[in-house]
């Protein structure tokens, strides 16, 4: 019989690939999981730490904090294919924590009941818009390019209102930055797929997949951030 239309080695096959296809979801996934869950205890660490003043969040740290992580974005993305496999999820764990002494200015300057609500709408959406991603056969390339330009435009009019301080153009950045993000977090869902399939059909090894992945992970975790940064300023907003 032709090994090809055997049924049990074409069930075989398929289950290898399936198997190869849920190993990347898991991998990228679970490393965005991992780096969210130490944003998190340490973010509340820390502000518990201020809050019973045995810590003191210092401008200057903050800036080496901002400092930091933004060193380690780059060294991860510009020489993941040169790293040690262990190094550059070590780079990504310590990435995650720095975010998490920054993200405690969160915790102590919102009430508990906004972050909670912040955070589940977050997730809610980012999980909506992770399975539209996953499964639209719609090519998502042109959404992550205006995407990654209106980021662009909301980093210059950030930086413009520094210095305005003007309340409306707040508001339109927050409101165009979570519309952005949840684009934004459709592409890189999408992107994760495509990875996925790369290494089913073989075009790509595992060692490759899993360097990549660690890169569509810190993507994923970074649309989850900032989406529920401006989502939390939004429904702080709404409180205030």
């Amino acid at each position: 019989m032709n090994p090809m239309l055997d049924p049990d080695a074409l069930a075989a096959r398929n289950a290898s690939q399936s198997v190869s296809l849920n190993r990347v979801y898991n991998f990228v996934y679970g490393w965005m999981a991992i780096a969210l869950a130490i944003s998190g205890v340490v973010a509340w660490l820390v502000a518990n730490a201020v809050r019973t003043r045995s810590l003191t969040l210092t401008p200057g740290m903050m800036l080496g904090c901002v400092l930091a992580e933004l060193a380690l974005v780059f060294v991860l993305s510009a020489a993941v294919m040169k790293l040690a496999p262990a190094i550059a999820a070590l780079i990504f764990v310590g990435y995650a924590a720095l975010n998490g002494v920054t993200l405690s200015v969160l915790l102590l300057a919102y009430a508990k009941a906004t972050v909670q609500m912040a955070f589940f709408a977050t997730a809610g959406t980012f999980a909506a818009m992770a399975i539209f991603g996953t499964v639209t056969q719609r090519n998502l390339s042109a959404i992550g390019r205006y995407g990654t330009m209106a980021l662009i435009g909301i980093i210059i009019a950030s930086l413009v209102n520094l210095f305005m301080r003007s309340s409306g153009l707040d508001a339109i950045i927050t409101y165009v930055a979570v519309a952005v993000f949840i684009a934004l977090t459709a592409w890189d869902a999408q992107k994760v797929r495509h990875l996925a399939e790369a290494e089913q059909h073989g075009e790509i090894d595992s060692t490759m997949a899993n360097r990549l992945g660690l890169l569509c992970a810190l993507e994923l975790y970074l649309d989850f951030i900032n989406l529920f940064i401006y989502l939390l300023r939004i429904f702080g907003r709404g409180r205030e």
